[in-house]
């Protein structure tokens, strides 16, 4: 699918971008709500609430994993606002009123500056001291895969496979993922099996969508066992749900 987002990240780390029309470089004020930002950067509530989670589910990594071959199983992470931190990128357009383009992610991606979220490093190498493979699957495009690899680099985030988005593909990560699971994504680690999954958009999850929304409690039943669903207040593909 392809949305527009004035200020936002989703073009290139969630959906696929249109770019901004000429002439509509700024716009007259901030158009994401300022208290979402602050709230991620500023809040306890946000660090506890991602280093929790990601203690659960090296938790369940740790349980599911119990008497498999090391190195015959994996774990599934998104990137953006699952690993890496953009809310600076987003601090950044709101402080200079501006909105998303094409040229400004690609130049933010570039830089590599993205720090780690709050628990992802412990619970990334957590997972290969388990004898887990780190599967990071992120719908950044192809053509800047280099330049997440070495921003995780940078920052200490430890991963055995990177699977971006190609450049012209669609949002969604099954294809990657049976890539992982059958060995194709990298050879030389043969077929692995993913046995948790955390991400931030409800894609991150296999055959999950914005329709989860309207469905009971039974239909969550994997997260908080195999799913681990952390916040993102600021983008999403929940952005085209009408308010309950």
């Amino acid at each position: 699918m392809t949305i527009v987002f004035l200020i936002s990240l989703a073009a290139l780390a969630c959906t696929p971008a249109t770019p901004a029309p000429k002439g509509a470089a700024t716009v007259t004020t901030p158009r994401v709500p300022t208290d979402e930002l602050h709230w991620v950067r500023a809040s306890a509530e946000y660090r506890a609430v991602m280093i929790q989670t990601y203690r659960a589910a090296l938790e369940a990594a740790e349980e599911a994993s119990a008497g498999r071959p090391a190195g015959s199983w994996a774990v599934s992470v998104d990137a953006d606002e699952t690993i890496l931190d953009n809310s600076g990128y987003e601090l950044e357009l709101q402080r200079k009123v501006l909105v998303h383009t094409d040229g400004a992610w690609k130049a933010w991606v570039e830089r590599g500056e993205r720090p780690a979220i709050p628990g992802a490093a412990m619970f990334l190498s957590g997972v290969q001291k388990l004898g887990g493979r780190v599967a990071v699957v992120t719908n950044t495009v192809q053509s800047l895969c280099p330049h997440v690899a070495d921003n995780l680099r940078a920052v200490s985030l430890p991963y055995d496979i990177l699977g971006c988005r190609a450049d012209d593909g669609e949002d969604r990560k099954e294809g990657r993922w049976r890539s992982v699971a059958d060995g194709t994504a990298r050879p030389d680690l043969g077929p692995v099996e993913i046995l948790v999954w955390v991400g931030d958009n409800i894609q991150d999850f296999p055959e999950q969508s914005q329709a989860l929304r309207a469905k009971d409690e039974p239909a969550f039943e994997e997260f908080g066992v195999r799913y681990f669903a952390l916040p993102n207040p600021i983008y999403g593909t929940w952005e085209k749900n009408a308010p309950r």
